[in-house]
């Protein structure tokens, strides 16, 4: 995927990680955390500098200094997808909620990437089996109008 795909605006993306492996990760202040291998989606915004091209580019990047608890994930899960929606309203603590409804989905972290919210976390698991990632389809549905599928990353 190429820098210039990015969407230049602020928003709101989600992330779709897979671990491929268990593992047990130090996720900042959070602590050790063991984590399943599957699918994971992560629902964040970017309406600082830069917008989405910036976090993405970040995302996207190999982890040297985790800042953000996604970070710690990111050094061990692969992304292979990312969505976005452009402008406000910010959606990552409605798309947060809402994945978390959905069938063989559970929130698994508390607190994750939501320091500066009262969500439970903006991190969802999938355990839907290794193979079985939450469909297309579906996402577009829980993730309402304006949503864009960015990319597919390799």
């Amino acid at each position: 995927m190429t820098i210039e795909l990015l969407p230049k605006d602020k928003g709101s993306y989600l992330l779709m990680l897979r671990l491929h492996e268990p593992r047990t990760i130090q996720i900042g202040r959070l602590g050790r955390i063991a984590l399943e291998r599957g699918w994971y989606a992560y629902a964040g915004s970017a309406f600082g500098p830069g917008g989405l091209a910036a976090r993405l580019r970040h995302h996207l990047a190999p982890v040297r200094r985790p800042h953000w608890h996604i970070d710690y994930l990111r050094a061990e899960a692969r992304v292979t997808e990312i969505w976005t929606a452009e402008g406000p309203p910010c959606r990552e603590h409605d798309w947060a909620s809402a994945l978390t409804k959905g069938i063989g989905a559970g929130t698994v972290i508390r607190g994750f990437g939501c320091s500066d919210c009262r969500c439970l976390s903006h991190l969802i698991y999938f355990n839907r089996g290794f193979n079985r990632r939450p469909a297309k389809a579906w996402l577009k549905k829980v993730l309402g109008e304006g949503i864009v599928k960015c990319c597919i990353c390799k």
